[in-house]
Order: structure tokens, then sequence, then C-alpha cells
């Protein structure tokens, strides 16, 4: 589980893709000193577990799934990525409870200077649109971030400074592609209300029956 709150931005050296698996491997000034052989740590919002470590080279072994849902087959060597460690119990809940598994790649459509923000606006399937709401909580490359508005196929976040300097969003151009997890809460709830909708919608009767009243 992660917070969404980038702790450094790393290099990719590389993916190297072979039969049904690939390695990817990324430079970062992480604490080495905490870091561990089977730790968790989010690259580009993405949970990958640590396989092996050199000097500041860490690799990670990458599922099939893994590549197709994200951004990875198109990242160029040298690319920067955003990284967090997991989240430890104890500590401040600063952003949001990511999970680290991504739902789509969305692709930024607009890039706009609004006071000392900048204004992103993405496009992204439908199916994961509805998921988002204003105001609500949304992990774009790792990175979490209040949703301004929402349609049925679009979303946009608002910058401030110290998040553009801080992540790869500075570089972000319009028509990049990014990773996407959308709200944990809200998939559960689409889960959840899928069977009554078939049926007709939900009503009080079945929100009793389900504890939600």
């Amino acid at each position: 589980m992660f917070t969404g709150l980038i702790e450094a931005t790393g290099t990719l050296v590389s993916l190297r893709r072979g039969g049904d698996k690939a390695v990817l491997l990324v430079t970062a000034a992480l604490p080495l000193q905490e870091i561990r052989v089977g730790d968790s740590i989010a690259v580009n919002g993405a949970c990958l577990t640590v396989t092996a470590m050199q000097g500041q080279q860490f690799s990670f072994d990458v599922s099939p799934e893994t590549v197709d849902r994200t951004t990875f087959a198109t990242l160029a060597p040298g690319s920067q990525v955003n990284l967090e460690r997991a989240l430890s119990f104890g500590g401040r809940l600063d952003g949001h409870l990511v999970t680290g598994h991504i739902d789509c790649v969305a692709r930024l459509a607009s890039r706009v200077r609004h006071g000392n923000a900048v204004l992103l606006s993405f496009s992204l399937p439908g199916e994961h649109a509805r998921m988002l709401v204003e105001k609500g909580s949304v992990a774009v490359d790792g990175i979490s971030l209040t949703v301004n508005s929402v349609t049925d196929d679009s979303f946009s976040v608002s910058i401030i400074p110290h998040t553009l300097e801080k992540t790869t969003l500075h570089a972000l151009a319009p028509g990049a592609a990014v990773n996407i997890e959308t709200d944990i809460i809200a998939k559960y709830l689409a889960r959840l209300a899928a069977p009554h909708a078939k049926q007709g919608g939900l009503t009080m009767k079945t929100l009793l029956q389900n504890g939600f009243v």
C-alpha cells in the first residue's frame, strides 16, 4: 500500500523482455540501508518487487499483465520515473490510499498555466472515468492528486509548483501516456452495485439488506 507522495525520481535503465517475462532496471537515490530484496516499490504508480540490487540500481520482475496495463513498454532508456516505497504503518497518510495496481493508461490532452499552478487534462476510457469524482483522488504515474473536474471520458487536475518540481509531471507534454489508478472505494462500490443494476438499480430495500442504511 502507498500514499501517492513521491519520494524520489529515478532513471529507467532498460526493460529487458524475453519469453513471457520482463525485467525492469532503474537507478535511484533511495536509502539502500533501508531496502531489501523482496520490498515493494511503486514505479510510476505500479507496485513492483525488488528482485536484485547493485549500487543504486534496482531490478524488478515485471509480469505480462503489468506490461500490458502500464506505460512501461513505451518508456525509453533514460526516461525519468516516479518512485515511492511502501507505506509504513504508524506514519502520516498525507496522500490517499494507493494500491499500486494500475487500472489503465491515460493521455495528456492539454496543459494550461493557471496562476501559480498548471492545469492538466487527461483523456481515458469511459469505464475508468466513471470511477472518478470531482474533489476525489486519483493516482497519475503514482502521484496522489485531487480531481478538479471529470467528464464521461476525461478528468483534470491542478498541479502546484512543488509537485511539478519533485515529480516527472514537469516534463509531461500533450499526447504523453501516464499510468492511472482510480479510487479503490469507487471500484468496490461499482462491483457491489453491478448485480442490482441488472435488476433495475439500487433500492432502499437492497441498501438495508447490505447494511448501508
